[in-house]
């Protein structure tokens, strides 16, 4: 998987967590708090032009190719250690305790935020291929193996 594949499919991810009603579109106000969890700098003022640019009728939402012409212009100069530190970001998010590692439970909880068509079988079936130990607890390195497809 390219760089712009993985890109794409961690911006899809992130959309998808927030577009809580599934309508295609998110509110632009978000756009901050999705590349702050993305780990990801950004200059507020280039922001607000961005997101005027993408949302030309002030509608306050964009879908997600507009998200995407966004969130890229951050993104853009970045590399594969910066998409390690994203999504070390991201698991931190839910490793509250610090532990280095999530429990299975919690994963469920982050997948069906991710896609709410994902039945319990899903679930199951995605925990088994990642928690290859058996071990009720997913650590960074599968996660992120998860999360990349690596």
């Amino acid at each position: 998987m390219d760089d712009d594949q993985q890109k794409l499919a961690i911006m899809r991810k992130a959309f998808q967590m927030f577009d809580t009603t599934k309508s295609g579109f998110i509110d632009t106000v978000k756009i901050s708090t999705i590349l702050n969890t993305m780990g990801q700098l950004f200059d507020d003022a280039e922001l607000s032009k961005l997101i005027a640019q993408n949302d030309p009728d002030k509608s306050g939402k964009v879908d997600f190719d507009a998200f995407c012409d966004i969130a890229v212009h951050f993104l853009e100069e970045d590399d594969d250690e910066s998409t390690t530190q994203e999504l070390k970001e991201a698991f931190r998010l839910y490793d509250r305790e610090g532990n280095g590692y999530i429990t299975t439970a919690t994963l469920k909880e982050i997948l069906r935020a991710l896609d709410d068509n994902l039945t319990n079988g899903d679930l199951d079936g995605i925990i088994q291929e990642i928690d290859t130990d058996g071990s009720g607890t997913v650590d960074f390195d599968e996660f992120m193996e998860m999360m990349t497809g690596d």
